[in-house]
């Protein structure tokens, strides 16, 4: 049976817009009580009055303060059941041109916060024997994907965490699941183009397989759910054939020839340049 998430605490980090803002309101409709944190306090604040949820400042790279944002969490709205890792960024460029910084920004959020989240809440929910632990992922944590290398080697990075402490977490009443959607039409997105195979979703697609998660918990959350299929038949054939059919399709210039004018203003605003 469905788990109900009438009442459920629900924290979401990166959670003003994008996946982050849409997963709040499906959650928020499905009777959940949603707390939502983001560097953005002026929008979170905006989405938190329409929704009526909780919002508060949060920078994932401020390790004390993501824990003090936890707390305050509980102390608001009672313990929680359950913690979305969403915040990530995502930086474009060949390798070998990406900036020191821009490496370690992305590291910063997509990894190091996850990896601190997904501590903080295996602390506070083993021992109630409950709780559920949501880390978004990506495709490009399965496929490598030249224009994004160290994106994909942040987002494989969560996909193996959340694999790795799946196994710690086996028997302790705590589950936790890996999201794995294509490309999403989020402000992080912008300027891609789309493959003929895998056209971009819709924020509202991930955030409807989120809920679904929680309801039914699973470990592997793949949106489209056909890209299971997929990537259990792309490890079966030989690398040459995987790495062609990437090509026919068109997802080796996903990230590539993403328009760099379209994303100017996104990718100052992460690398604190706007």
């Amino acid at each position: 049976m469905a788990r109900s998430l009438i009442d459920k605490v629900v924290v979401i980090t990166g959670g003003a817009r994008g996946i982050g803002a849409t997963t709040a309101a499906a959650l928020a409709r499905a009777g959940a009580k949603v707390a939502i944190g983001d560097l953005d306090q002026a929008q979170a604040e905006r989405l938190a009055e329409e929704l009526g949820l909780l919002a508060l400042p949060l920078d994932v790279t401020d390790r004390p303060g993501f824990t003090a944002f936890l707390d305050e969490v509980e102390r608001r709205l009672g313990p929680i059941d359950a913690l979305i890792n969403n915040a990530g960024v995502m930086l474009l460029s060949r390798f070998e041109d990406e900036e020191d910084a821009a490496t370690a920004r992305q590291l910063e959020i997509n990894v190091h916060a996850v990896m601190h989240g997904t501590r903080e809440a295996i602390k506070r929910m083993r021992p109630r024997a409950s709780g559920h632990i949501v880390n978004v992922a990506s495709m490009a944590g399965k496929v490598g994907f030249p224009g994004a290398v160290t994106y994909c080697a942040t987002k494989h990075a969560v996909v193996v965490l959340s694999e790795a402490v799946r196994q710690e977490l086996r028997g302790s009443g705590v589950d936790i699941s890996c999201v794995m959607p294509v490309v999403v039409r989020t402000e992080l997105a912008g300027g891609l183009p789309e493959t003929r195979l895998f056209p971009q979703l819709r924020a509202e697609d991930v955030a409807k397989a989120i809920v679904e998660a929680l309801k039914r918990p699973r470990f592997d959350v793949y949106v489209p759910r056909s890209l299971d299929l997929t990537t259990r038949t792309g490890r079966l054939v030989p690398r040459a054939v995987s790495e062609w059919f990437l090509r026919f399709v068109g997802a080796d210039r996903v990230f590539a020839r993403a328009e760099s004018s379209a994303r100017a203003d996104y990718e100052a605003k992460v690398q604190g340049r706007e």
